[in-house]
């Protein structure tokens, strides 16, 4: 599964400008836990709610780039979703972005990530009960239903 299945596309992003609050109002209204920072397309960060708890008390008066992750690990929209995870994993990161090129293309999550799990999961137990299903029929209509019967003594 590629990434570009599985990510949010067009994430909300910020300027280097905005304080922690306005990334904090986003993150409520949303229901997200990551925002981007971006200059003229250009990526320059990530702030995460773990970041604005650090910055508890501060929030107005901080702006996201005192804040924000800068040396971020980013993915494209082909890799698969196994890359996403082992580098969340090899990482202990909860989110990448996803560019391409030098433009923000969306961003996958962990989130994301056990959704398509979940999706996976669904669909092969669905193609699994109908291909047992499909197998029960036919041993149905293959075998003579005279030998399905208990014979007479023996």
């Amino acid at each position: 599964m590629r990434i570009a299945q599985v990510m949010t596309p067009d994430p909300i992003a910020v300027g280097p400008d905005a304080s922690l609050a306005t990334v904090k109002s986003l993150m409520e209204a949303w229901k997200f836990r990551r925002v981007l920072i971006t200059e003229h397309g250009k990526l320059l960060g990530i702030v995460t709610d773990r970041d604005l708890r650090e910055h508890n008390g501060y929030l107005e008066s901080t702006k996201v780039t005192a804040a924000m992750r800068s040396n971020l690990i980013t993915i494209t929209p082909n890799h698969t979703a196994e890359d996403a995870a082992r580098l969340m994993i090899d990482h202990k990161i909860g989110g990448l972005p996803v560019m391409e090129g030098e433009s923000v293309v969306g961003i996958v999550t962990a989130t994301d990530l056990l959704k398509a799990f979940v999706r996976v999961v669904t669909a092969t137990e669905y193609i699994v009960d109908n291909r047992a299903s499909e197998r029960s029929n036919a041993c149905h209509r293959v075998v003579p239903s005279s030998l399905l019967k208990p014979s007479g003594g023996g």
